[in-house]
């Protein structure tokens, strides 16, 4: 038996794929301020030194504007705070605090669970094997972070393109 043309189809394939792991990673964050965009800034503060709010909103693809509301969210929520750039008072740099890095680890743990559950007709390896072909595809070699292929579906799928 021959498997169906659109079956076979990578991009109907890819399509299905990313739109179950949407619904269930926004499930995992949806408590979160900001939902996923929350959890990609939360994550995007952890990598490497203190960033200023421009160059995090820069890195995730978010405006500006917005990204000053979303950390007052996540300032407000304990998760994260801001303090004068020691390179340029003017600048804010963004940290997570203790609760920020604590709630980050948890919801981590929490998408790896549910994205092992989505691909749990795949043995591990293979899943693994799939995380490592697809980061290489996302990144296309470009040097693009995980955050900015995020932040790029997150605009097609308001776009209406996703």
């Amino acid at each position: 038996m021959t498997t169906p043309r659109v079956e076979a189809d990578l991009g109907w394939a890819l399509g299905r794929v990313t739109r179950a792991h949407m619904r269930t990673a926004q499930d995992v964050v949806s408590d979160l301020p900001g939902g996923p965009r929350g959890y990609h800034v939360l994550a995007g503060i952890e990598q490497g030194p203190p960033r200023t709010q421009l160059a995090l909103a820069r890195s995730l693809g978010v405006d500006r504007t917005v990204m000053t509301y979303l950390l007052d969210e996540l300032e407000g929520a304990g998760l994260v705070t801001r303090r004068p750039d020691p390179a340029d008072r003017r600048a804010r740099q963004v940290l997570l605090t203790d609760v920020g890095r604590e709630r980050l680890c948890a919801l981590e743990r929490r998408l790896r669970e549910a994205e092992d559950e989505l691909l749990a007709p795949l043995e591990p390896a293979e899943r693994d094997q799939l995380r490592t072909l697809l980061q290489r595809l996302a990144t296309g070699g470009d040097g693009a972070s995980a955050c900015q292929v995020a932040a790029e579906i997150q605009e097609m799928q308001a776009d209406g393109t996703c």
